[in-house]
């Protein structure tokens, strides 16, 4: 789960899971989308790639990335997992009580 934080710390990745959002994409056509070197992109696709959030499949001479969405949903899960279930409705915790 430390690489999933790890990825998702990063403001140029978040960028790049929004892309990948749209459809599956080559590092190529991610780079475009960025002004940075093409090493950098590869270096950021990597970690999402490590992380699980991204599937990397090669297609003849160009690797095509792809959105992995179950790992996104076990960490929903996740941090739903620490919301209270016992808290009161505000109806319930305002009505007066019956003697």
């Amino acid at each position: 789960m430390n690489n999933l934080f790890k990825a998702l710390n990063d403001p140029t990745r978040r960028q790049i899971l929004d892309l990948l959002r749209g459809g599956d994409m080559n590092a190529g056509e991610i780079a475009e989308g960025f002004n940075m070197t093409k090493p950098s992109i590869s270096h950021h696709l990597d970690l999402l790639r490590q992380s699980g959030l991204v599937e990397a499949t090669k297609q003849g001479q160009f690797i095509n990335y792809t959105l992995n969405t179950t790992v996104l949903d076990e960490l929903l899960a996740w941090l739903m997992s620490f919301q209270k279930t016992d808290v009161p409705s505000p109806e319930t915790s305002n009505s007066p009580k019956a003697s």
